[in-house]
C-alpha cells in the first residue's frame, strides 16, 4: 500500500506485482558464495503444531540459514526454503551458498554428516548436551532468524503465502547484506540494472507459480 501511493498507482494488484517483480531481481545470477567461518541451522515458519516442534512438524516452511562470521559480528548470509531436513536438501543448499573448504559450523543434526566428503571443514556442535541453548552457541544464524520473523511480523502482518516465502527470503537477503551500505543511490542502480536482465513475470505467474 505504501508503494502504491508513493507512485501513485491505480490498484493494489499492480503494486503488489511490482514488489513481487523486483522481489525476483534481488538474487543476480552467479553472485558470489560465502567463504570462511559459516553458521548453518534449520529454522521454521508458521503456526504452531499441537505436540509437534522443530525438526517433527509437519505444516510449517522449512528454511536452511547460513550466516557468514566477521569477527564478533556477522558478514552476508544466505538462506532458502527446503522440502526437508534431510542430508540431500541441506547439504545441496550449502553446496550451492558457501564455498569448498569453508569451516561450516552446525548443530549435530545428521543431515549435516556429509559435509567434509563434499570438501568443507565441519565444526559440530551438540546443542543438546552442551547446557546451552542453540542462540547461544549458533547466535548469527539465531539473531537473522529472530529479525526475518519480526520483519515477517511487523512489516508483513505474517500474511506471506509458503509458495511465495522464497521471494520475501530474497529480498530479506538484499537488504541484510547491504545494510551498511553509505551508498543508497548505487543499491537502487543495482537493482534496477539486475531487473532490466530477469525474464518478463507476468501477474498470473506471479500468483499461482512457485519458485523452481
Amino acid at each position: 500500500m505504501g508503494l502504491q501511493r508513493v507512485l501513485g498507482l491505480g490498484s493494489y494488484k499492480t503494486a503488489w506485482t511490482w514488489l513481487h517483480k523486483l522481489r525476483r531481481a534481488m538474487v543476480r545470477p552467479g553472485r558470489d558464495r560465502l567463504s570462511g567461518r559459516i553458521e548453518v541451522d534449520d529454522t521454521y515458519l508458521g503456526a504452531p503444531e499441537e505436540k509437534r516442534q522443530g525438526r517433527g512438524t509437519r505444516k510449517k516452511a522449512v528454511l536452511v540459514v547460513a550466516a557468514q562470521e566477521d569477527g564478533r559480528g556477522t558478514g552476508r548470509i544466505r538462506m532458502r526454503r527446503v522440502k526437508d531436513c534431510s542430508a540431500e536438501s541441506l547439504l545441496g543448499f550449502i553446496e550451492d551458498s558457501v564455498e569448498l573448504g569453508s569451516t561450516i559450523h552446525t548443530d549435530g543434526w545428521q543431515g549435516y554428516a556429509g559435509l567434509e566428503k563434499k570438501g568443507y571443514r565441519h565444526e559440530v556442535t551438540e546443542i543438546a548436551h552442551s547446557g546451552k541453548t542453540g542462540s547461544q552457541l549458533l547466535p548469527r544464524v539465531h539473531r537473522v532468524v529472530s529479525l526475518l520473523k519480526r520483519w515477517l511480523s511487523g512489516t508483513h502482518q505474517d500474511a506471506v503465502r509458503h509458495e511465495h516465502l522464497d521471494y520475501y527470503l530474497d529480498e530479506f537477503t538484499f537488504r541484510f547484506n547491504r545494510r551498511t551500505s553509505n551508498y543508497r543511490g548505487k543499491l537502487f542502480y543495482r537493482l534496477v540494472q539486475q531487473a532490466a536482465n530477469v525474464a518478463p513475470v507476468p501477474y498470473h505467474l506471479v500468483k499461482h507459480q512457485e519458485k523452481s
